[in-house]
């Protein structure tokens, strides 16, 4: 019985608690899609490169993902407050096991090309729009609000670990041994996998009543729900705050993490896709260990300072991969920036899900898709030619120091440590 076996075995039992529960099936199926999507980041990468494609090419494929997450991210919400949201997930797993196949078939015949990458990356990006808001709507109604710490621990755990570690790791390796479509199949198998184990998830009721709306036009209806969520997050304080910082956030690193360190590595430090994976590796393992701190750990009673605050300065560690000149350098740094960022990551789901209004979500998670990510395609459409004009030094540098002086600005001006302690969550 938790508190009775000691602090190290109830923090393991508070992590796993969600799995007594209906998140079993779910978890399992997050960890394999999670996996899935680990592979296919490094086996695009490493595609394009071995289709002669440089830093501007990779901006390409990587842009056209982010306009794909963005563009329908509003009506995702809308959706996902709407529509039972099992079925959602399952409709976007598909899709995104299909286009993986595609790629598969295309690079095992080297008939792949350049635009069919980004053509491929905008699809499964306007899946996983649709998959963020639904999930997070459904989560709550799946899990007891006591266990939702455990469970975005557990799944802070998992990202890292899996998508950023396991997943990345093998396919690095895979490329090297091998080739890209050895990597994309794997990719294929996982995601399938995952697809049956969501199947076996238990349905559940929308937490909203619709009967009130039944009579309205669906545009109107749709327009209205859209309003409804904008409304919201612009007289919450600590949700509008956040969400411009995080968007500024992701403009400074981004693009500098996702396009530029794969050339840090392979032309200013003779690396391979193997060092890369090493680097990833080490990222998704230090994200483990602070998802799972923070989630056998109680709530931060200042929540909201710790959330920015340890975003902003996490960033700071992002200088070095412009400094560093041999591979062990950047992986150390990345295990601590992905210590760093995973561990506020938890506390963000956490207090969306406690917070937010049930009927709004949806529409609240799709605005944090929205409004976080919104700057995402211009940071990788920019990584490479700011690379080219300033320097990839220079272009880290201002990556680790922008977003710690936002973050700083956004407690102040918002004045986040007097709402956290008016709305305590412990």
């Amino acid at each position: 019985m938790i508190g009775q076996t000691g602090p190290v075995n109830d923090a393991v039992a508070r992590a796993f608690a969600p799995f007594r529960h209906g998140y079993r099936w779910l978890g399992i199926a997050l960890t394999l899609n999670v996996f899935a999507a680990g592979v296919w980041l490094i086996a695009l990468i490493w595609e394009v490169i071995r289709l002669g494609g440089g830093p501007a090419q990779l901006s390409v494929v990587s842009t056209a993902a982010s306009v794909g997450i963005l563009v329908p991210a509003l009506a995702a919400g809308v959706v996902a407050d709407r529509i039972e949201q099992k079925s959602i997930l399952l409709v976007v797993a598909g899709i995104e096991c299909a286009a993986m196949a595609l790629v598969t078939v295309l690079a095992a015949l080297d008939l792949t090309r350049i635009w069919q990458l980004a053509l491929i990356s905008l699809l499964t990006g306007v899946a996983l729009s649709f998959h963020y808001p639904a999930y997070s709507a459904w989560l709550p109604a799946l899990v007891p609000e006591e266990q939702l710490l455990a469970v975005n621990g557990f799944e802070g755990m998992v990202r890292p670990t899996i998508g950023q570690a396991a997943g990345p790791g093998l396919a690095g390796f895979v490329v090297g041994a091998a080739s890209p479509a050895a990597a994309f199949a794997i990719a294929v198998a996982a995601s399938f996998a995952g697809f049956l184990a969501l199947l076996l998830v238990p349905r559940t009721p929308l937490r909203r009543d619709l009967d009130q709306y039944a009579v309205q036009h669906p545009v109107r209806a749709a327009v209205r729900d859209v309003a409804e969520g904008f409304r919201y997050m612009v007289r919450t304080p600590w949700l509008l705050a956040t969400l411009l910082f995080a968007s500024i956030l992701v403009l400074t690193i981004m693009g500098p993490f996702e396009v530029l360190l794969p050339f840090v590595i392979k032309d200013g430090l003779g690396g391979d896709a193997t060092d890369h994976a090493w680097v990833m590796a080490a990222f998704g393992l230090g994200g483990a260990l602070g998802a799972f701190a923070m989630a056998a750990a109680r709530m931060p009673r200042r929540y909201l300072t710790f959330m920015n605050l340890m975003w902003g300065l996490g960033s700071l560690p992002m200088v070095v991969f412009g400094l560093a000149d041999q591979v062990w350098m950047m992986v150390v740094t990345a295990f601590v920036i992905g210590a760093i960022f995973t561990a506020p990551m938890v506390v963000w789901g956490t207090l969306l899900q406690r917070r937010v209004p049930p009927e709004l979500l949806g529409r609240v998670a799709s605005l944090d898709f929205f409004i976080s990510l919104s700057l995402m395609p211009v940071s990788m459409a920019l990584a490479g030619p700011v690379s080219q004009l300033i320097g990839m030094r220079n272009t880290f540098l201002i990556a680790g120091i922008v977003p710690g002086v936002v973050a700083v600005i956004a407690v102040l001006v918002a004045r986040l440590p007097e709402d956290e302690i008016a709305h305590p969550l412990r």
